[in-house]
């Protein structure tokens, strides 16, 4: 880095009695007064969380027009930010050391802004790469160039090679979160940004200043319905940690596609949870022929594990858990071995907290080790609630995975069959899984009439919509209530005790509201 010039000058006539320096100081690059608003929207743009209003209005500003999609917002980005950093360049101003410590700061966010938008099309590629080879560490071709931008920019070596890993960071975070967790009702909208802040913290300098290596005693806890896409959500969290660039190889330490270890804790037997979690040595218990590896053991320092279930987790288990939350070491059954754990843990349960913790099956302390930060994964029917087109975005996406991009013949048709046979009440109990379900039933079969719970809930929403609105007449009131009971309770007798009306009645009830339930 630059600094005041130093020279030494000899006696003279006038100061003889001691040898004097004189100090030069070098005169630093003033930001243009045209470019400093500039520079302090991108630096704005930076620190700003991706999926936020803040962000939006930013980018807004800096490209000086509105964006249709995410690829035309980072594409203009790219080119509004680089323009203004060539026409410094041809200057010969694009070199952190040419400014003052304040304005060396800001040009500073200026440079790595540049530099991540100049290389974000070939990280999503090498995402995508890595996604393809799986547990082997892809070769990134795109590190020569990136490394030696940001040394042209000023930054050392070291520094430029560890913001070239929190680029890749960058990318993944926003890929997982952006393409795995759709929709544009305000309670997604939420989510992605409690998401973001998950990896990156409310405050992304004082991530890059002190935590961006040390989140593993950062636990998670998502809450939610079953079928509302919590393990998505893990995975976004797990697949978005921070893992070092090795410039030797060529290649980052590990892939992302193994720092992300999900067990479902419901599908062990009590007997075999801990086995699974901690792993066991050979001859710990009948049936243990030869040593088995846990999650805890095989999770890298890079990476996350996702119990899912963890409601479902008895308490000795949870005891052991605690114990690995607090002294991140664990042993294997049958050991006394005391290995480390260094990753994240991120847990799950589609059950009430609050009940399993008043009925004392979630031990306090136990949620207080997991409860970092809690997120609410919202159920299908309240994002239709806020954003009812949400349902054919969702629609479009199921589609796309299960036949490709192409096939808007078939989006048409799931569309047509939904709007036919689903009220715009319906409750959707099974969340994105049913629906998801339901796309591939329609494309197989052309048709979906819904869950009987489902159902239910659907009617119980059109009698409450019709009793606020005051739009009910006394035959749909009771025909709706009728089939209510009958849904619950299966029988036309135990209807006509309920309501205190005679069979017959019952029957004509029910068979007025019959064309409304099928579907």
């Amino acid at each position: 880095m630059a600094t005041d010039g130093l020279a030494a000058a000899g006696n003279n006539s006038t100061f003889n009695a001691r040898p004097s320096r004189i100090f030069c100081v070098a005169p630093k690059t003033a930001i243009a007064h045209t470019d400093r608003e500039f520079f302090q929207w991108v630096a704005g743009a930076a620190f700003a969380n991706p999926f936020s209003e803040q962000r939006y209005e930013l980018d807004r500003k800096i490209t000086g027009t509105k964006f249709k999609d995410e690829e035309e917002r980072a594409r203009f980005l790219q080119r509004s930010v680089s323009e203004r950093v060539h026409r410094l360049e041809s200057q010969g101003k694009a070199e952190l050391r040419l400014y003052s410590a304040e304005d060396r700061e800001l040009m500073r966010t200026v440079f790595l802004f540049e530099a991540y938008h100049q290389f974000y099309e070939r990280l999503d590629q090498l995402i995508d790469e890595q996604m393809g080879l799986g547990d082997q560490p892809a070769r990134v071709p795109v590190a020569a160039a990136a490394l030696a931008l940001l040394a042209r920019r000023g930054f050392p070596a070291t520094e430029a090679v560890r913001f070239f890993g929190i680029f890749f960071q960058l990318r993944r975070a926003f890929y997982f979160i952006l393409h795995g967790l759709i929709g544009e009702s305000d309670s997604m909208k939420a989510l992605r940004r409690h998401l973001w802040t998950n990896v990156f913290t409310h405050d992304v300098r004082c991530y890059d200043r002190y935590l961006w290596n040390r989140l593993e005693d950062f636990s998670t806890l998502l809450l939610g319905e079953t079928g509302t896409g919590k393990g998505t959500a893990a995975a976004a969290i797990g697949r978005s940690g921070f893992i070092p660039f090795d410039e030797r190889k060529g290649c980052f330490a590990e892939s992302f596609t193994r720092s992300f270890i999900a067990l479902n804790l419901s599908q062990h037997p009590e007997t075999l949870i801990e086995s699974e979690l901690f792993g066991h040595r050979k001859g710990a218990f009948t049936g243990a022929v030869e040593a088995h590896e846990g999650v805890f053991a095989r999770c890298s320092p890079h990476g996350a594990i996702f119990l899912d279930e963890i409601g479902d987790v008895p308490t000795p288990i949870q005891i052991k858990l605690l114990q690995v939350l607090q002294e991140r070491t664990f042993s294997p059954v049958g050991s006394h071995e005391k290995l480390r754990f260094r990753g994240r843990v991120i847990a799950a349960t589609n059950q009430p907290l609050d009940t399993l913790r008043e009925k004392q099956l979630f031990r306090d302390d136990f949620f207080y080790r997991l409860c970092s930060d809690v997120l609410t994964v919202p159920p299908l029917r309240q994002r239709l609630q806020e954003c009812p087109v949400e349902l054919s975005e969702l629609v479009q996406h199921l589609v796309a995975r299960t036949a490709g991009e192409g096939a808007r013949e078939l989006v048409t048709l799931v569309n047509e069959v939904l709007d036919a046979s689903i009220s715009p009440h319906y409750a959707w109990p099974g969340n994105v899984r049913e629906l998801e379900q339901a796309v591939r039933r329609i494309l197989l079969t052309r048709r979906y009439e819904g869950d009987v719970r489902g159902r239910a809930q659907d009617l119980r929403g059109e009698l409450l919509t019709g009793l606020d609105n005051g739009a009910l007449d006394a035959d749909a009131l009771l025909s709706g209530y009728c089939t209510l009971l009958h849904q619950r309770h299966r029988t036309i007798e135990e209807v006509a005790r309920r309501t205190n009306l005679d069979r017959r009645t019952v029957k004509r009830y029910l068979a007025q509201h019959a064309p409304q339930t099928v579907g």
